[in-house]
């Protein structure tokens, strides 16, 4: 009897970490920090850290989901659980749309910030050379094994995080006590609208529970690993405004980023160093989708919610081979053709939405877990507090996108279901 290939268990806590850390630390907290300190000022650094704090309620609730399971899947295991094989598809469907489209976008960014480094990357040669080298790399070093792929992440967070931290202290002896507690709030017009702002720099640590499958002892990693991740990504952004606020006066932080921070603190080689640290944050980004987003089409394919080829393990490499081969041509094409513009909209709502699916299951798979899988369970404290406080400012957070993000959502929601409807037709003919 031939006995059939399996993903092997390969990730322990320093790997679920890696993942985390990237997911989360992209392009974002690159490009958010001038559009918040025009609107908060600063009191920014400590709206980074207050909404990083209810952030990890979210966290806290997807710790416990995924400590009732050992398998991958993440969002889509849990809603399925829940809810039933559409829910279930539906979060996947959410969650995957958003990753793609956002690991194209980004892999543009990544081509421009080298541009302004290396002019030829600018050239619309240039261009096309560097997505295509970027998501064709990654793409083989996660089909050939998830321990590539974890240290692809490995060496892409050292050079990421090194300039950030020295920057971090290089600029602290700049924060003055006027700048650590203002002495005056500002007034905030829309505080919804700069929350999913701020939001966005901490979505995207759930794609660690799709690697479920592949992590080592999953109940008891998996919830130690987000939350020590999440909180402590929270006080390195608290760090990073602190510093930015502290060096460029009121007044003249219009438009400015972390590299104007870097030129101002250590001249010219500091703003190449944060320009440089950019890069490599949006390639640990993309690195760290491209090792957990095909596990996501695997585990709807094990689900029976996707055609049984997404769900096909390499023989020789034990990895989700087909899922990981699709998601990169998928993003080299969009990254390339430019049409993943249009879904960017909806990417931080179509995360919301897949968050309050999985939490709202929470109760149901506490019901429905065994006397086991309960015993080994990371079990909240405080009943429910913790997962409505959760739901709340998820909900909060998705009634302040615009229109047009629901708009795009609805569209891609509707696309997912008529596939939806022809794989499950398919299996009941």
């Amino acid at each position: 009897m031939i006995e059939k290939p399996a993903l092997i268990r390969a990730i322990g806590v320093p790997g679920i970490a890696l993942v985390v850390l990237n997911s989360m630390i992209g392009a974002g907290i690159f490009a958010l920090p001038a559009d918040v300190v025009a609107q908060a000022g600063n009191l920014s650094p400590w709206l980074f850290l207050g909404i990083g704090t209810l952030f990890v309620t979210v966290v806290l609730s997807f710790a416990e989901l995924s400590s009732y399971f050992r398998e991958s899947g993440g969002p889509v295991l849990f809603t399925q659980t829940a809810f039933g094989p559409l829910a279930g598809f539906s979060a996947g469907w959410l969650l995957y749309i958003s990753r793609l489209s956002a690991f194209a976008a980004n892999a543009t960014a990544m081509a421009l910030y080298l541009g302004a480094i290396w002019p030829w990357a600018a050239t619309d040669v240039g261009r096309i050379s560097m997505i295509s080298i970027v998501c064709v790399g990654l793409t083989v070093a996660n089909y050939v094994g998830i321990k590539d792929g974890i240290r692809t992440l490995a060496v892409l967070t050292f050079l990421k995080i090194t300039p950030i931290v020295i920057l971090v202290l290089v600029g602290l002896k700049e924060v003055t006590g006027d700048v650590l507690l203002p002495s005056s709030m500002p007034t905030i017009d829309d505080l919804g609208g700069l929350t999913l702002l701020i939001i966005y720099a901490f979505i995207g640590f759930e794609v660690a529970t799709v690697v479920s499958g592949e992590t080592r002892h999953p109940r008891r990693n998996m919830p130690k690993a987000l939350v020590s991740t999440v909180v402590a990504t929270s006080i390195l952004y608290f760090l990073i405004m602190l510093v930015y606020v502290s060096v460029l006066p009121d007044g003249e932080r219009d438009g400015k980023t972390l590299a104007d921070v870097g030129r101002i603190l250590a001249g010219g080689a500091g703003a190449v160093a944060i320009a440089l640290a950019a890069v490599f944050s949006i390639g640990g980004n993309l690195a760290s989708t491209m090792l957990s987003i095909p596990r996501l089409s695997h585990a709807l394919s094990e689900q029976g919610l996707l055609p049984a080829w997404f769900g096909k393990i390499h023989p020789r490499f034990h990895t989700p081979g087909n899922s990981v081969l699709l998601f990169g041509a998928f993003c080299l094409l969009l990254a390339l053709t430019g049409t993943f513009k249009l879904l960017i909209g909806a990417s931080s709502l179509a995360r919301m939405i897949a968050y309050v699916l999985s939490i709202g299951g929470l109760p149901s798979i506490r019901r429905q877990a065994s006397a086991e899988a309960a015993a080994k369970a990371f079990r909240l404290p405080l009943g429910f507090l913790i997962p409505i406080i959760a739901l709340t400012l998820c909900i909060w957070i998705a009634a302040s996108a615009p229109p047009s993000a629901w708009y795009l959502l609805l569209g891609q929601a509707a696309v997912g279901i008529l596939l939806y409807a022809l794989v499950r037709f398919r299996l009941m003919s």
